[in-house]
This record gives structure tokens, sequence and C-alpha cells, in this order.
């Protein structure tokens, strides 16, 4: 199998995110490590207020981890076995990606409105994604991670859009700066429909890319973010996604990894606990965009295979070669699965209630002791990254009784 990415994002090695802690008498101690629950095992029910406290750490950790210029994350804490990264345009995407599902988060979290240093990161972070989001561009002809970093560029661009407070001046500038990743995500789309992150055939200036599902899956969704706001997305952009994603459906809902292995649907990361972290995202991008088959029954099916079957998905966190795991799955896919998962739930409304509490009960043990979490050792952005989904995900989670939407 090709080597991969969810690419934009992830973390240090497992010895190397935790820093030891020093203890009263000097002497250095290695923090209790979070673990998951094994192979048909359940997450103990975790409570209202130990989501609440989870979700503080996570924002603090955020704020407390901006870099100066008002991005998260660098091209540090490197290890043996480096992520093939081009410089300096796959840490451009790396960063850009990263950036994004931390402000995201962070806007998501309201906590904007009452405490001053998460505003104060919120105003930074939009500031530097206005200037240098637009800037981003692919690494050479075979590394193409900027498709991430225009992803979910747009995604907390239109969270911004539609933060409080916002002057109609600065609403402008948002959506100007969003027609500009649109435009991107065009020049980008590969030849199959869709996007990749690698095109190793031809290198032309449209990318000859292996279209990916849940990279196809995760430019969809932020597109149709977009046309929320009134933003006009081109037609033809969007058929051909939907068509390639059609393309990569299995008749159980899973999905091909790529469109590159149409001709292996067997292989382990095809079947259903490879793709579980992967059904969520192009379940719920076909269903955004119209596919009526996409019914609550599937979805609620695939929400009830993550966590009876999360032990498969679990194995492969924090392991630092992708795709070395079970099912080939790929530390990568853990927080990311789960945040659409989170999405899932909430397109759901009241049928995805029932769902919120299993899934925050699988997400905080893993919080690190720092308020961060990480999934897989990618230079100094996976902590951010993870964090980002892991709040998200956790803000959808944290009402047990009812539905929600979140308010920007």
């Amino acid at each position: 199998m090709r080597l991969p990415l969810l690419c934009i994002l992830s973390a240090g090695l497992l010895v190397a995110s935790n820093h030891a802690a020093e203890t009263a008498d000097g002497k250095q101690e290695t923090p209790k490590q979070p673990v998951a629950p094994e192979i048909g095992e359940r997450a103990k029910p975790v409570s209202p207020a130990e989501v609440d406290a989870a979700i503080e750490r996570g924002i603090a950790f955020l704020v407390k981890r901006q870099n100066p210029s008002g991005s998260w994350g660098d091209p540090t804490r490197t290890k043996d076995l480096n992520i093939f990264a081009p410089v300096p345009g796959a840490h451009d995407a790396f960063r850009s990606g990263t950036s994004s599902l931390a402000l995201l988060s962070l806007i998501e979290s309201g906590a904007w409105k009452t405490n001053a240093q998460v505003r104060a990161a919120v105003d930074k972070g939009e500031d530097w994604m206005l200037k240098y989001l637009p800037k981003v561009r692919r690494a050479d002809t075979v590394a193409i991670y900027n498709v991430w970093g225009h992803s979910y560029g747009l995604k907390a661009l239109v969270a911004a859009h539609n933060r409080q407070g916002q002057s109609a001046e600065r609403k402008e500038q948002i959506k100007e700066a969003i027609r500009g990743q649109i435009k991107l995500l065009q020049e980008y789309e590969s030849v199959q429909g869709g996007w990749g992150y690698y095109d190793f055939d031809i290198g032309a200036k449209q990318p000859a890319s292996d279209t990916a599902s849940f990279t196809t899956a995760t430019g969809l969704l932020a597109l149709h973010d977009a046309k929320k706001i009134g933003i006009e997305i081109p037609e033809r952009i969007v058929k051909r996604a939907t068509d390639s994603l059609k393309k990569q459906q299995k008749p159980d809902h899973s999905y091909l990894y790529g469109l590159y292995l149409w001709k292996n649907p067997m292989h382990p990361v095809n079947r259903p606990a490879g793709s579980l972290g992967r059904s969520q995202a192009c379940n719920l991008a076909l269903r955004r965009w119209g596919d009526k088959a996409i019914t609550d029954d599937i979805m609620t099916e695939w929400l009830q295979k993550l966590i009876d079957r999360n032990g498969w998905l679990s194995m492969g966190r924090k392991r630092p070669v992708p795709h070395e795991s079970w099912f080939a799955v790929a530390g990568y896919f853990y927080y990311y699965g789960h945040y659409y998962a989170a999405l899932c739930i909430e397109e759901l409304g009241p049928g995805g209630v029932k769902f919120k509490q299993d899934i925050a009960s699988i997400i905080v043990p893993l919080q690190e002791t720092d308020g961060s979490w990480f999934d897989y050792p990618l230079y100094d952005y996976g902590h951010s990254y993870a964090t980002g989904y892991a709040l998200m995900t956790l803000l959808r989670c944290r009402d047990f009784e009812k539905a929600t939407a979140l308010a920007p």
C-alpha cells in the first residue's frame, strides 16, 4: 500500500509524547499513559462534569501551544522515521491544516466569549489564517498535502465568518479568503474527481493524484459549510467528487482507502474494521450533498460499529509507522474518525443522542497529562491537530440528555 496520510495530522512518538514530571523531591516521574479499551471492552462511562473538565483542559492546551505568529505546530520533534515531507511546502500544509483545526475548535467552544486569553488566541489565529492560508501550495509534483489545508482552512474561515461581533468589512474579507480556498481546491482536484494527497504517476499541473475517499469526503464537507453562508460552489467539482466517492463505496458502506485499490476491495484496509475511521466522513459527505441512500439507519449502524469495534481503530493509535496495525489502520484515523462520528451524531439530531456518552467515554480518558490528545507522530503538529479534533468531538457529545446545535 502506498504511504499515507490523513497526512495532515499527527504527533510525537509515544516515548516523546509526555514529558517526565518532576516530583516534590526533584526526581523525574513518567506520567501514567492513557489507555484505550481492549477489543470487545466498553469504555467506562464518564460524567458531564468530566467532559466539561476535559474540554477546559484541551482549550488551555491550545492557547498555551499557539505559536507567536498565531499558528499551531512546527517541523520539530523529528524522529528516525519521518513521514515524506518535502520542504517547505509539506510543512506549510501541515501547519495550515493543524492551525485550522485548532482555531476551529476554539471558535466552536465559545470560550472566547468570556475568556480574554482564548479570545486573543482566536483573533491572532484568524489573522494568521487570512495572511498565510492563501499562500499554501503543493510541496512538489508528488506531495499534495495542501488539499488538507484548503479543506480545513475553509471550515475554520466559515466559523470565523459566523463568529458574533464580526464587522461587515471583516466578514467580506473572510468570504474573499474562502473563495480563494475554493479556487485552490479546484486547482488541485484530481483528474479522477475528488482529492488525493500524492501524485506518483505524472506530476502534471492538474494532479493525477489517487483519489482518497476520506480526503474527498473532507473536501466535500468543507465546501458544504461554505455553501451554507451563501458562497457559490462550482457544481462540477461537487459532482465529480461525489461520483468518485460513490465508486469507492462498498455495499456495506465500508469505503476503499483510495480509488487505486478498486481491484482489491477485500484488502484489510477496505474491510469494515479498516474503514471505521473513514465511513463516518464518507457517509456524511454524500448525505450532505443530497444522496438519499445514506439513511439514518446506515449512519446509526456505523456509529454503533465504531463504538463496538473501537479496539481495531485504537490499536493503531500512536504507532509511528502508518498502516502497521491490524486491518492496516493508521494512527491518524483515530481522532479524525471520532470527530466525523460526532458530526454524524449531530446530523441525526434526537436519533443520535444515545451515542453521545459512548463517544465521550472513549475520548475523555485518552487525554494526555498536559491536556492534549494525540494519535500519530507527525513532527510537532500532532498534539494540536488531535486536540482540535477531540475538542470538537466532545463539544458535540457533552450533553447526554438532548441534541443541541453548536452556535458560533
